[in-house]
């Protein structure tokens, strides 16, 4: 018999992240709300306010049955299509970044949207074909699906195209373990991001910036943030007590919140944090091992793997083992659309959990 509650422990996990998040974001952007806004409390108020949105959310969406969502897969992946189109043509740019749609007062990046729209297409698609067609067949029909948001994304953010591309993959493994089809798959994908590197010119400038950083005047948030990483220490200087964020490291509320969490709360602080997302997906997995159908397993395993891929790259960014690709800390960094779509695909795997036998 099917339980009546969500998962207890995942619900657990996912508000130990939200308010370690809200914690070291109102530490880390205090300095920069001051300058900029004259509040110390400015960054915080406003993810304070998506975070509330997106407890909502994830409270209804927990509370509805996952197999609803199944008939407007295929519209939501077509709206996810028009929004990050519509961005090409008339997106608002922060920071040299074209990736903001504006209505009113209000803006929101649709690549968020897009990863939710994505896992819940190809989780449709995929359980309602397996059976109809072979294992290169679905392979091929997902990579060719996924394609169009991934091209339209990648324009003018690489590392949302990767972590989609990633969730697609991740999806066409876990309907059909199988490794030969996917070495080649990896292939394709590698040479598909080295079209889109040489594409624009700053792409290959972060490059060259990620070899050596010292010898170029962009590299200086890199070094900055290693400082950071550095001084932190085993146990940090103490929660509010980063150097580094009173402007070295710019924007240090966005991608290079964990360089001042090492910081602050130092190598035991940096290694609780990754210890609670290993615990987040862990739980992932479990849910999704004992889903009642594919369609509940996959939605589990989609979110998975998109959580797995943003904080992977998020750290290897942070501490320079791959170029700056500008992606953020799920939960952690600033950014009321993330924190909002996130907290509704955890809503996701909570109504998968309620059917788990």
């Amino acid at each position: 018999m099917a339980r009546k509650h969500a998962d207890y422990t995942l619900q657990m996990i996912v508000l130990a992240l939200v308010v370690f998040g809200l914690v070291t974001l109102y530490s880390t952007s205090a300095y920069n709300g001051r300058v900029r806004f004259l509040a110390p409390g400015y960054y915080f108020k406003k993810q304070l306010f998506a975070t509330a949105l997106g407890l909502g959310a994830m409270a209804v969406v927990s509370r509805m049955d996952y197999h609803l969502f199944a008939r407007f897969a295929g519209w939501g992946y077509l709206l996810s299509v028009a929004l990050s189109g519509a961005v090409l043509l008339v997106g608002d740019s922060y920071n040299g970044s074209k990736r903001w749609l504006s209505v009113g007062p209000l803006s929101f990046q649709p690549s968020e949207f897009a990863k939710p729209a994505v896992i819940l297409f190809l989780a449709w698609m995929i359980s309602r074909s397996r059976k109809k067609q072979g294992v290169l067949s679905v392979l091929l029909t997902v990579v060719g699906l996924v394609l169009p948001i991934v091209g339209l994304v990648g324009t003018n953010n690489l590392s949302t195209a990767i972590i989609i591309l990633g969730i697609a993959v991740i999806l066409a493994f876990t309907s059909n373990p199988g490794y030969l089809q996917f070495l080649w798959l990896g292939l394709a994908g590698t040479g598909f991001i080295g079209v889109f590197l040489g594409m624009e010119q700053y792409r290959l400038e972060r490059l060259a910036i990620w070899r050596n950083p010292e010898a170029y005047e962009k590299g200086f948030q890199t070094i900055q943030g290693l400082y950071a990483i550095g001084s932190g220490g085993l146990f940090g200087r103490g929660l509010g007590e980063s150097l580094q964020k009173l402007g070295f490291v710019p924007e240090a509320q966005n991608d290079m919140i964990f360089s001042i969490i090492c910081e602050e709360l130092g190598l035991a602080g940096a290694l609780l944090l990754i210890l609670i997302f290993a615990l987040l997906l862990w739980r992932f997995m479990v849910i999704a091992t004992h889903a009642p159908d594919l369609f509940g397993a996959l939605i589990c395993a989609g979110i998975m793997g998109h959580i797995a891929i943003q904080v992977i790259l998020n750290i290897a960014v942070v501490t320079n083992t791959i170029p700056n690709t500008g992606i953020t800390l799920p939960f952690i960094s600033y950014g009321g659309t993330s924190v909002l779509f996130l907290l509704s695909e955890m809503g996701l795997a909570l109504s998968v959990s309620r059917q788990v036998r």
